[in-house]
């Protein structure tokens, strides 16, 4: 769990790990210099529930991602799984235990990632909805252009966390979430989307990312892809997916290869480039999103 300036609605959020029906886990908390009453509560906690239960390190100071990448990535930190945590959100008492039994099939060597929908709420904890439902399979093709789960929701292996850590090695921290599905589904590991909801995400003034459902969110999605911010994201992470490249079977890194040539084509071979290598979003308001950043060169 990444924390900064959590304390409003840090401890719903303890009290929900804390009421897990898998009981064997144990908390790793990376705060980012908060100066509310964020790490007073972590001690309280850790007082409670034990140093073998919840350890706090200091963060980078640099940002969300930059925390996450830290804290993940830190070397003292072992497990059969991983699973991020955000301080505002409500876990469901089962999220652990549903993502450990959808995983445990994955052989230890194999990168094996699971996510889900999430119910989303109101700063009060009211719901106010669900996040989309996604149909179609989770697939490398769809990875290089979008993310179908968030951080929030995500367990991973060791497999999946060691490609992290490789392709997180150097370079400014990009989105956590995108590039592990990414990374697991572009080097032939398991991804698993569940379309149950693993959690309540809390929607407030604070929030760092969010829902993307309403008009204000998609318009403000709108503008940051004919600003240029999409085909960055996109940079960012094929720069990182090349550092593990060896790892990617044939088809994928012939899917790779297509797309990274068709980013460089003018109109018309980029569009055919880009229908060549696969590449699709989840539903069809995304698609025709994802054809007009390949039309103006935004992608």
């Amino acid at each position: 769990m990444c924390t900064f300036q959590g304390g409003r609605y840090l401890v719903a959020q303890l009290e929900s790990i804390a009421a897990q029906t898998h009981r064997r886990w144990k908390l790793w908390v990376s705060d980012d210099g908060s100066t509310d009453e964020t790490l007073a509560i972590l001690e309280r906690y850790r007082s409670q529930w034990g140093a073998d239960r919840l350890a706090v390190v200091l963060g980078p100071s640099d940002g969300f991602a930059a925390n996450f990448k830290s804290l993940t990535c830190r070397a003292e930190i072992a497990a059969d799984f991983y699973a991020w945590a955000d301080q505002d959100d409500v876990w469901e008492p089962d999220k652990l235990a549903r993502a450990i039994a959808a995983l445990a099939s994955a052989t230890s060597s194999v990168p094996a990632l699971y996510g889900t929908r999430t119910l989303l709420t109101d700063a009060d904890n009211q719901s106010v909805g669900l996040s989309p439902l996604f149909t179609r399979p989770p697939s490398f093709a769809n990875a290089l252009v979008q993310c179908i789960a968030g951080c929030n929701t995500m367990v991973f292996n060791g497999a999946a966390r060691e490609l992290f850590v490789q392709a997180s090695s150097q370079g400014d921290a990009v989105a956590p979430d995108w590039l592990l599905y990414l990374l697991v589904s572009g080097c032939g590991g398991r991804v698993r989307y569940d379309p149950w909801p693993s959690l309540r995400y809390r929607q407030h003034g604070q929030n760092l990312s969010g829902s993307n459902l309403t008009l204000r969110g998609r318009r403000q999605r709108a503008q940051l892809l004919m600003a240029g911010a999409f085909r960055g994201w996109v940079d960012a992470n094929l720069e990182r997916l090349v550092r593990v490249s060896q790892q990617m079977p044939a088809q994928n890194l012939a899917v790779l290869s297509e797309f990274m040539q068709a980013r460089q084509q003018r109109m018309p071979c980029r569009l055919i480039g880009f229908w060549r290598s696969g590449i699709h979003r989840q539903t069809a308001l995304g698609n025709f999103g994802l054809a007009v950043a390949a039309l103006f060169n935004k992608l």
